[in-house]
């Protein structure tokens, strides 16, 4: 493990306070705290920011069978346009790690960031095993796909968008920035690094960030703090909430409750050193 300096910032941080149930309310849960905010210490030196999915959301006239199905992409090229870059120029000028893990396709075996992540971590566990599916979960399975995500007229659509998956291009990694497929890379850069606190963004808070390798529920299993930024994630919603965005505000609760705290992008970039000062102590 490379030898770190403590770096620490004070920044404000979203954290949900789930007690105390009040039992003489018609709905004892509505007597818990709630949101809340407290300035906490983040020592930069042992915190990395995550940007997990990115992909290039394309358009809709090129695949619109993957729009029909995955309704948020709008939502996610827009936090590409208008977040990821003062984020990433902000967090990448104060000196802090800058993760990418990836999915799908073979977009990314190129590049430097992932042959040294593959060097570092060498091969990664094989997949769990499965069950072999018999012809009555085969059509169960069928059923699924055509009625539940993506629907057959979808899928040709669906397909040809991961044949030409690649990162959005306000999501490419730099040169020294490290590229990991699955936890089991992650993990090997946080150990490598000294990381033990990942601040998430991308696609999508309630899906990938959550439950993909390399994803909260996988890392905080190896002992990492999970967070999120606000402002940097979306996720899947469905007919009923997406008009206010529900999924996106009960994930965030999720991450808030389980796993780390929710982070104001401009709040936490107006807490980060200078860039001169960070160039001198890196």
């Amino acid at each position: 493990m490379k030898p770190v300096s403590s770096r620490i910032i004070r920044v404000p941080a979203r954290y949900y306070q789930q007690f105390d149930a009040d039992y003489t309310l018609d709905v004892p849960a509505e007597g818990y705290g709630g949101w809340k905010v407290a300035e906490l210490e983040i020592d930069l030196s042992r915190t990395a920011v995550v940007v997990m999915h990115a992909w290039h959301a394309h358009t809709y006239e090129q695949f619109p069978g993957w729009y029909r199905a995955v309704e948020y992409l709008p939502r996610s090229k827009h936090i590409c346009d208008t977040v990821f870059p003062r984020l990433l120029g902000g967090v990448r000028a104060a000196g802090m790690k800058v993760f990418h893990v990836v999915g799908g396709g073979d977009y990314y075996r190129h590049l430097p960031g992932y042959q040294r992540t593959r060097e570092l971590a060498g091969d990664s566990p094989p997949p769990l095993e499965r069950i072999e599916p018999d012809p009555s979960l085969r059509r169960l399975q069928q059923f699924r796909a055509e009625n539940v995500f993506v629907g057959k007229h979808n899928e040709p659509d669906v397909r040809r968008a991961f044949e030409h998956l690649r990162f959005a291009p306000e999501a490419e990694p730099q040169a020294d920035e490290e590229i990991a497929e699955d936890g089991h890379q992650l993990f090997a850069l946080c150990k490598h690094y000294g990381i033990n606190h990942l601040i998430y963004a991308g696609f999508a808070i309630n899906w990938c960030l959550l439950l993909s390798s390399g994803g909260m529920a996988d890392m905080s299993q190896r002992g990492v703090m999970c967070s999120a930024f606000r402002q940097a994630v979306t996720a899947v919603e469905n007919k009923e909430t997406a008009r206010n965005e529900l999924c996106k505000q009960i994930a965030l609760w999720r991450v808030a409750l389980a796993f780390g705290f929710v982070f104001d992008v401009d709040e936490f970039l107006q807490c980060l050193p200078p860039a001169q000062a960070a160039i001198s102590e890196g």
